[in-house]
């Protein structure tokens, strides 16, 4: 009896391609398969001069989609502290009076637009027929800080598995089309640093997108958009408890965003400590390099369940939500901010 393949063509050649990555070769007493060595490479690529964030992350994407990621597990343990560490450094970059003034600036702006995603999310939710804590997840995300708010609000509405990754899967593709696309629509429009800094971290959704967009349009707009974002992150707290009380969730712990004390802790330093400011560039330069890491740890984590996991409607969702508020808070920024 002639045995005949169930895989397609395509999924063949996909296959094999997985299956020659998965390949392994002795060096000294280790095994090494070329996945790993291929993943090796690309975080050195990442560490050199040309490895920018929009290219990190892009580069992340191929690792995870074509070749696979050998270390999934540390990769998603790692990200997030890596993340922190970088928001950190950048803080001895930043001066004390222009963070505030900007933060002032971006105050009104974060609790609009908070409270206006929050409320039409709702509405988006159910219109779609999309469930209560899947919607409000990413409402959530979309509102304050992508998928650190939906790790903070998921515990609290006891969001199973599935519902949080449908919504950290919608954030993470906005998010990735968000970091290449904000830049050439600023430069379109001829957007001031300024003007720019404040539209990303009001419309895009994770704070190393922000970053990496910001820092791919030039030093002030890195200022702005990092001290705004991370004020707006803040916002997870008191989102936090609003949901334990609209869901009723007895006893729900919120989990405190501290690495922005530590952002605050290092802005204060180099704006108040002389002896210390010669150090700030050299702690940006190696937070920026963190940055690139973390966007291709991003990248990296990303896997085709993921996205077969999202689902039309929540997509739809979360595409909404975010065309809204990035077109109403870029007519907003163009009218009132120079």
């Amino acid at each position: 009896m002639k045995l005949t393949s169930t895989y397609s063509p395509a999924e063949e050649d996909c296959r094999s391609t997985v299956s020659f990555w998965q390949r392994s070769f002795s060096l000294g007493h280790y095994r090494v398969s070329f996945q790993m060595l291929a993943f090796a490479l690309a975080i050195v690529f990442c560490l050199t001069p040309w490895g920018s964030p929009p290219l990190a992350l892009a580069l992340g994407l191929v690792v995870a989609l074509l070749i696979g990621n050998p270390f999934p597990t540390q990769s998603k343990q790692y990200t997030s502290k890596l993340l922190q560490w970088s928001v950190v450094g950048l803080g001895f970059g930043m001066n004390a009076h222009t963070a505030l003034q900007a933060g002032r600036e971006g105050f009104l702006f974060s609790v609009a637009s908070i409270l206006g995603t929050l409320t039409l999310g709702y509405f988006v939710g159910r219109w779609l027929g999309i469930t209560r804590k899947t919607s409000h997840l990413i409402a959530s995300g979309t509102a304050i800080c992508g998928g650190s708010a939906i790790a903070a609000v998921g515990p609290v509405v006891k969001a199973s598995d599935e519902e949080m990754s449908v919504a950290l899967g919608t954030v993470f593709v906005l998010n990735a089309v968000a970091l290449f696309l904000f830049p050439v629509i600023g430069e379109l429009l001829s957007l001031s640093q300024n003007q720019f800094g404040l539209w990303a971290a009001i419309a895009i959704h994770d704070t190393s997108s922000v970053v990496g967009a910001a820092s791919h349009y030039g030093d002030e707009a890195l200022q702005v958009a990092t001290t705004v974002k991370l004020a707006r992150a803040l916002w997870i707290i008191p989102v936090a408890l609003l949901t334990a009380v609209i869901f009723k969730t007895p006893g729900a712990k919120v989990k405190l965003p501290y690495f922005i004390f530590g952002f605050v802790g290092a802005m204060l330093l180099v704006s108040y400590v002389p002896v210390l400011q010669p150090v700030g560039p050299w702690m940006v330069k190696l937070a920026k390099v963190g940055m690139t890491l973390t966007l291709f740890l991003i990248g990296a984590g990303l896997s085709t369940r993921v996205l077969k996991a999202v689902g039309p409607r929540p997509f739809l969702q979360g595409v909404l939500l975010w065309v809204v508020i990035s077109a109403a808070s870029l007519w907003v920024i163009l009218h009132t901010v120079a």
